[in-house]
């Protein structure tokens, strides 16, 4: 399981600089996880999680592989990209296949780099894109009732349905987003939002793009993209994006003496990947062998088939147990051996809930 992002923004608040950071750093980590050759508006990389060094010097494993996230570069985000204006089109399909966004947000003044609604308005710019995602959400939206009226005068079972759509709909006209439609737990809504992928209705990462100077302490801009996300039920990260492309080269001691110089206590792409981790719902474990140490993303409350089954579809069906220990006793005991030994290594069957941190071995057949 991954988690994929997509990056969407105004022209000239950072995006691509960004992007680019993201790209360099896949080219960089290319060796710490195996994938294939993807789109040039894509990066993959790595998730941060300083554990699996820590299970790395006990193991000394050939290799470590991190969990990864990808990053989509939204194309053609104007104003009117609903409708079809720019790249429209392309926006809403990479948008709907992305599990949440990274909402990029210009907070900076730099009379050398114009803004194309000619002003430097943050809040602004995210009800710009805020409503064209509404307004893409209204246009599915609508044409699946005009479906669900033709089907309900020949069929049995579409009138709740229906009944759930108009209501999204008015809701949705009121200028409200998805995200806070009341019945979001509605059975007949998460039929909808499955077959339509609301826009409106992802998880959004403001992520607020100052300059260098704007590192060490919030500015006004700032202020008000955070405020705006504690509203909305969102969050927001600071960043820098020029700073994060001038990063990728850099080991992580350097990375952290350079943005300790500029105020920053941590990577703003960092505090991204995790807070997209966790805003999803995701955690990790770890299998850990000589060939190698690895993190595998499930998400949080599932059961060890269900967890076996990122590894291969097999595992899950044929499960018949599981080895596990946790991270804290891998690391108290000195591994598997000792942990054993200990007694911290316990034998879990189908229904047991796997823990983030969880050092796993699966035993099955088939």
């Amino acid at each position: 399981m991954g988690l994929s992002i997509g990056i969407v923004g105004l022209p000239n608040v950072g995006k691509s600089t960004t992007f680019n950071a993201l790209t360099k750093t896949q080219n960089a980590e290319a060796a710490n996880y195996p994938f294939c050759t993807i789109e040039p508006n894509k990066a993959l990389v790595a998730v941060p999680d300083d554990r699996l060094n820590e299970l790395a010097k006990i193991v000394n494993p050939q290799k470590i592989q991190h969990s990864v996230v990808e990053f989509v570069d939204i194309a053609g985000l104007v104003r009117g990209a609903s409708r079809g204006e720019g790249l429209g089109n392309q926006f809403l399909a990479n948008i709907k296949e992305s599990n949440m966004i990274l909402h990029i947000v210009r907070c900076f003044d730099d009379s050398n780099i114009t803004h194309v609604e000619g002003r430097i308005d943050p809040i602004g710019d995210i009800e710009i894109i805020e409503l064209e995602l509404l307004f893409a959400d209204i246009a599915s939206l609508s044409k699946r009732i005009e479906k669900l009226q033709k089907e309900t005068k020949s069929q049995k079972g579409t009138s709740s349905q229906l009944s759930i759509a108009q209501e999204l709909l008015k809701h949705l006209e009121s200028n409200n987003p998805v995200r806070n439609f009341a019945k979001r737990d509605n059975e007949d809504f998460l039929i909808l939002d499955k077959e339509l992928r609301f826009l409106s209705n992802k998880e959004v990462i403001f992520g607020a793009n100052v300059d260098e100077n704007g590192l060490e302490s919030d500015n006004e801009y700032v202020c008000n993209v955070r405020k705006y996300a504690e509203k909305n039920g969102a969050i927001a990260i600071k960043l820098c994006a020029k700073i994060e492309e001038e990063m990728v080269d850099m080991d992580e001691e350097e990375k952290n003496e350079f943005l300790n110089s500029l105020g920053a206590k941590e990577s703003g792409l960092k505090q991204i990947i995790k807070e997209g981790f966790a805003k999803l719902g995701l955690i990790s474990y770890f299998t850990a062998g000589v060939k190698e140490v690895r993190a595998w993303t499930i998400r949080n409350g599932d059961n060890a088939p269900r967890a076996a089954s990122v590894i291969h579809k097999d595992f899950e069906k044929g499960f018949i147990r599981a080895e596990t220990i946790s991270y804290d006793d891998f690391i108290r005991y000195g591994g598997e051996a000792k942990a054993k030994e200990a007694g911290a290594m316990r034998v879990e069957g189908k229904d047991y809930i796997v823990q983030d941190g969880d050092v796993m071995h699966f035993r099955f057949n088939v």
